[in-house]
């Protein structure tokens, strides 16, 4: 008990890491329930890389289940300036095209819609644990680690998708050159200056995307009560 007091003292003082954790751990028990569902329900027992997960959507989970663990306050304002802009972004633009979110298992689908509406969720409630913390700290510089965040899970996922491609479909971050893009606009822009330019300008949206949010967070800071 001694030990689970320290550990809570130490690493889960503030409610905001107990519920970041919370919904991390919540996500992690949903994210193998789904693994299993599509492999062993709907694969037949044979595992498809192409839900494996290291999506833009699911790179929250690994940061919440992260996050009470690192206790650097730059660190912090890194992964929440991430969720509040880069996860946020990714919840809200899934509704611009849901046909990703449907499966011919209906739990799945009920699933995909609660994975996604809970991203836009922590978004809201990172931005308010972000100014209730940090409010006095750059967001700018923040927002310029978390880019790198972002752009180092590109290059991870395009290491996975050259790595794997012989094993079967897989397109993490929807940025394997060996597909065609597939993402609302950037297939038409794909179809004319081609696959690779369409990805980098998906990449270079998606970073303009999260900097419009962050904008719109700084502006919603200067109202609140300080």
């Amino acid at each position: 008990m001694k030990a689970i007091r320290s550990i809570r003292t130490k690493y889960f003082p503030e409610l905001s890491d107990r519920l970041l954790f919370l919904c991390g751990f919540l996500m992690l028990c949903s994210e193998i329930w789904k693994q299993y569902v599509l492999t062993f329900v709907l694969g037949g027992g044979s595992y498809n890389w192409w839900y494996f997960p290291f999506q833009l959507c699911s790179i929250p989970m690994y940061i919440l289940l992260a996050y009470p663990w690192l206790r650097r306050p730059s660190v912090r304002r890194i992964l929440l300036t991430f969720l509040m802009s880069y996860t946020l972004l990714g919840g809200i633009a899934v509704f611009a095209d849901t046909s990703g979110l449907h499966y011919s298992y209906a739990p799945l689908t009920v699933h995909s819609y609660v994975w996604h509406c809970l991203l836009i969720l922590l978004g809201i409630i990172c931005g308010f644990i972000y100014f209730r913390f940090f409010r006095n700290k750059n967001t700018l510089r923040a927002f310029a680690g978390s880019t790198g965040l972002y752009l180092l899970c590109c290059a991870a996922a395009e290491g996975f998708n050259l790595s794997f491609d012989r094993f079967g479909e897989i397109n993490m971050f929807y940025i394997n050159p060996d597909y065609q893009m597939q993402q609302i606009v950037f297939h038409g822009l794909s179809l004319v200056i081609g696959n690779q330019p369409a990805i980098l300008l998906y990449i270079a949206a998606t970073v303009f995307g999260a900097f419009l949010l962050l904008l719109l967070w700084r502006l919603i800071f200067t109202f609140l009560p300080r």
